[in-house]
């Protein structure tokens, strides 16, 4: 993704705020706010964000799985199923019964 084009300075953000909001939430793509020239400040809609956090939720649960792997704390999918059923099924709810 090419971003040099959404990179705008601070004098741009606080004098075009409701530009700004208007036009990342309706495009979707981030905005860069740079200070002293330096990139400092991401202005990303909603959406996107919730999406990213997702996105790196779901990362988070497959490099956790990854390490367990890694460390060999898995066992083979028979054994677990094998385990399984020899579990008791367990009581029905109340609630399950009426």
């Amino acid at each position: 993704m090419r971003v040099t084009h959404r990179i705008k300075p601070t004098s741009y953000l606080k004098t075009h705020a409701a530009e700004i909001v208007r036009t990342v939430g309706e495009q979707g793509e981030p905005l860069i706010i740079s200070q002293d020239g330096e990139a400092k400040v991401v202005v990303l809609d909603i959406d996107s964000y919730q999406q990213m956090q997702e996105t790196l939720a779901l990362l988070k649960v497959l490099a956790l799985g990854n390490r367990e792997v890694e460390a060999g704390k898995v066992l083979p999918a028979a054994a677990v199923i094998a385990e399984l059923r020899e579990r008791p099924l367990p009581d029905r709810c109340p609630s399950e019964s009426d």
